[in-house]
């Protein structure tokens, strides 16, 4: 197979502990291998997407077969490069190259770290992690998948980490930053903070990929490919995050259609009350689009669109793109319910198709990308028709009171936990009873910690955090708590939260493990 040659030291295949020596496409290849063997891997079949999986069958992703639509995506893309014109792969192969291979694995990994719930238990578990237990960098997914990938998953040559080469390692890297360094730098407007940072740099990123104790380990990993600017992702990471973009702004609207959430009237509705009376809308102030009518919340989307991403935000190509998915999606796919049979299986199928195809053939690669950018990068237009996809998923699935109501309760189910697993570790005369996995992993979390005040005493300083013996064991026991928890699937953390709780009784249980 074609690989573009890599210009950076090690060629990227660098592991931490060394092992016999392979082709560079076999050496990618075991890395994949290891990712789809990982137990972590495994239990993404078992973790919400976005919506509910309960009772669903087979009709709505999960991270599972979220990931592997992703892996697929991002490699059709990277293969795609080799046929691309001088200029592309002459940028490619100055970036570092991007291996197939890499891109596959890294799909695989990217979501790893996300804990049960979806998006929901993410936020959830961090409002926990930093007010209640006290982690000051909290808990992010992306940071979680580096900490799986390096330190908390394990494999036949390492006992702490999967052991994958640099260029993998690097790929999972979407936000190459902590959450700390951002309250030392000089504040900047959001327009020119890095997508994911967030419109309050000052109080820490809030995406991130790589804890404080992880920090080394992501400078090490970057330091392979110099030609990618700071605070950038590698070539290849940026095309498994332009993947993931593609495959949840598609692929999540047929969980939406199949399962009847979406429907025609009220998506047609608010598209179409944007299109008739957009001048009129935008006339509107903030308070007036608040009160929801046809058109308001998308004519605040727009307006939040124009306000972060003024680089690439064009008024025109944004109402092609509300034409185009009114056209496609209410006019189209809408109009046929969903039953279960051929017709329907057969429209939706099409309608993927259609707009993956549409997504994939729209990628640039620019040496010289938008602080708000990567190095790959979708064309002006299909960014506009992703923009429109995700606000479609936000309006009418995510902003429901009816998943408001079940996400409630999922947030009980969180805090119960954290609030559990530290007060066990903190019974003298019960915590030897912990679970063995909890108990190892505090252990390794707080000898962590005692590395990182040898090696980075700048970080217990900038985040107002003690150094003595009783702070450094408290921030292992915590770090270690939200290691396990994120590490459950939904029903696992519906199961022990009762059990931890004192409200069921059903000790035995047929799969619960700790």
């Amino acid at each position: 197979m074609l690989s573009f040659p890599r210009t950076h030291t090690g060629g990227g295949r660098d592991r931490n502990l060394t092992e016999p020596a392979t082709s560079g496409e076999d050496e990618f290849r075991v890395d994949v291998e290891r990712i789809r063997f990982s137990p972590y891997f495994t239990r993404l079949s078992a973790v919400t997407q976005v919506i509910p999986q309960a009772g669903s069958g087979t009709i709505v992703h999960n991270r599972l077969t979220h990931s592997l639509k992703v892996s697929a995506v991002a490699r059709s893309i990277a293969v795609g490069f080799r046929d691309a014109s001088e200029n592309v792969r002459t940028i490619v192969k100055e970036l570092g190259g991007c291996d197939p291979v890499v891109v596959q694995a890294a799909a695989a990994a990217h979501d790893l770290g996300h804990p049960p719930f979806g998006h929901l238990g993410e936020q959830v578990l961090d409002r926990v992690a930093r007010e209640r237990l006290g982690l000051p960098d909290g808990f992010e997914g992306n940071a979680q998948t580096f900490r799986i990938l390096t330190a908390l998953d394990s494999c036949d040559a390492t006992p702490r980490g999967l052991n994958l080469t640099k260029a993998v390692r690097a790929a999972v890297l979407k936000y190459p930053w902590t959450r700390g360094e951002w309250r030392a730098l000089p504040p900047r407007p959001a327009e020119e903070l890095p997508r994911g940072v967030g419109t309050d740099a000052a109080s820490g990123a809030l995406k991130f990929s790589a804890y404080s104790i992880d920090a080394r380990e992501m400078a090490d990993v970057l330091s392979a490919f110099p030609a990618i600017g700071t605070h950038q992702q590698t070539l290849e990471c940026s095309v498994m995050d332009i993947a993931d973009d593609i495959a949840y702004s598609v692929h999540d609207l047929d969980d939406f259609y199949r399962a009847g959430v979406l429907q025609y009237t009220s998506v047609s509705a608010e598209l179409n009350g944007w299109l008739v009376a957009q001048s009129e809308l935008a006339a509107l102030d903030a308070t007036e689009l608040a009160v929801r009518r046809p058109g308001h919340s998308l004519e605040a989307a727009w307006r939040r669109v124009q306000a972060k991403d003024a680089w690439i935000a064009d008024a025109d190509a944004f109402r092609n793109s509300v034409e185009r998915v009114t056209s496609d999606l209410v006019e189209g796919l809408l109009t046929i319910p969903y039953d279960g049979g051929l017709e329907a299986d057969r429209a939706v199928s099409a309608f993927t198709r259609r707009w993956i195809d549409r997504l994939k053939g729209s990628i640039r690669v620019e040496r010289e990308p938008n602080i708000r950018s990567g190095h790959v990068r979708l064309s002006r237009q299909a960014w506009h028709d992703v923009v429109v996809l995700k606000f479609v998923h936000t309006r009418f699935v995510l902003d429901r009171s009816d998943l408001a109501v079940y996400q409630r309760g999922q947030s009980r189910v969180i805090e119960a936990l954290a609030d559990g697993f530290y007060s066990w570790l903190n019974d003298p005369a019960d915590a030897a009873r912990a679970p063995r996995r909890l108990l190892d992993s505090v252990e390794a979390a707080t000898e962590e910690y005692r590395r990182l005040l040898d090696e980075a005493p700048e970080f217990f300083t900038a985040a107002g955090v003690g150094t003595g013996a009783a702070e450094i064991m408290r921030l292992g026991q915590s770090r270690a708590v939200v290691d396990y928890i994120a590490s459950f699937t939904d029903a696992q953390a519906i199961s022990v939260a009762t059990l931890i709780s004192g409200t069921s009784d059903n000790l035995w249980e047929s799969g619960r493990s700790l």
